[in-house]
Formats: C-alpha cells, structure tokens, sequence
C-alpha cells in the first residue's frame, strides 16, 4: 500500500504543480490508435476503447540491470499505456546495478519528478548557465529534474537501486548525449566532433565503435 501511496502522490504532484508540457486535452479520452497511419502531434483517437486501454503493470517488478551502463529505465507512456493520450502525463521504472548510472540526458518535452524505492542515487543537472545543481538521495526521497536540461542519476552504493520517475508528458522522450552524438544514423561527421571535444579522428572513431550495434 506504501508503494502505491508513493506513486499516487508522485503523480499528482506532477499534475497539479507543473505546467502542463503536452496541449490540452478537448474531450474525456482519447485512447491512442498506435497502429494508425495518419501523423498527428500525439496520436489519433480510436473508437474502440477498454479498461486495458489505461492499464499497465510492466513496473511491478525490476528491470534487467546486465546493461553496458548497469541501469534500465521501463517506461509508462502513451506507447505502452494508449489511455495517456491528451492527458500530458506518464511514467517510468528505472533500476540499477551498484555501481549504475542512468547516462547524461536530457527530456525535451517533460520535467521529470524522481521518487526512490530502493538504495541510493547521487543525481544532478547542468543548468544553461553550466552550473551543477547535485545531491544524494536515498529511499523516499525526492529529486526534480527540470524539462529540457542535461541531467544524470548514479548509484554509488553497494546494493541495488530504483526509483519512480514521473513526467507532464505522455511521450517525454528522451535524448542521451553520447549515443545521440557517436551513434547518430547518419552519422555526426567526425571534424564536427573533433572540433567540438578538442580531440584527434582516432579517439573520436574509437568512441563511435564503442557505440555501435553489437552483430
């Protein structure tokens, strides 16, 4: 019951304090159609709608941390729960490992509300001004990430970590700096990344290897 509590109240802190990111719904539902062709900013209506149109339970139990980073982050949003569409809210589960680090990111269309289940996290973002607002956080705890800035969450503890995290948007998204810039398809040439980081081609090619799907 304390779990659920937890999420209840973590939600509707999102929902009352923040301004909504996503546009103003206009009518009761709208469940997404996600099979639909047509583009629209967010997704079309579908008619037929159920009860497992708003239900999820993928955050019941920890995600698989064998990850490169010793973290994994299990979304709730319009894509998994199709009930969110228009309503500018979701969710998300993220584990790690001891030692795990959720990597520099940031959220374009969302603030994010992180509320800690388990363990402890050293986390932080850089304001534009690129200063580093950062502190521990342990069990119970609370930590804002605001929209669009470059942030982190690191467990530097010996046990396993999770924490809730909630968002003003259906679909946030998310943008993680080194694989959005070694991994781009295609790929970000490499005298814009030389330049950009003051480093020579081979240390820029060894980066992007590292970043490459695995065959």
């Amino acid at each position: 019951m304390a779990y659920i509590a937890a999420i209840s109240v973590l939600v509707f802190a999102v929902i009352a304090t923040s301004c909504a990111a996503d546009t103003d719904l206009l009518q009761d539902i709208c469940v997404a159609d996600l099979a639909s062709g047509t583009k629209v900013n967010g997704f079309v209506c579908k008619t037929n709608v159920s009860a497992t149109d708003f239900f999820f339970d993928g955050l019941a139990k920890p995600g698989l941390t064998n990850t490169t980073s010793g973290a994994v982050v299990t979304g709730a949003n319009v894509q998994k729960i199709p009930g969110l569409n228009t309503l500018g809210v979701s969710l998300a589960r993220i584990d790690y490992a001891p030692g795990g680090l959720n990597p520099p990111h940031t959220h374009p269309r969302a603030t994010e509300v992180v509320f800690v289940l388990e363990g402890q996290l050293d986390v932080g973002f850089i304001t534009t001004g690129n200063v580093l607002i950062s502190k521990s956080i342990k069990k119970g705890e609370i930590f804002v990430f605001p929209k669009g800035l470059v942030h982190f969450q690191k467990n530097n503890g010996k046990e396993a970590a999770a924490v809730i995290a909630a968002f003003n948007s259906q679909l946030p998204g998310t943008q993680s700096l080194a694989a959005t810039l070694f991994a781009a398809t295609p790929s970000v040439p490499d005298n814009v990344l030389t330049k950009a980081f003051q480093v020579g081609t081979k240390e820029i090619e060894k980066i992007k290897s590292r970043f490459a799907p695995k065959k």
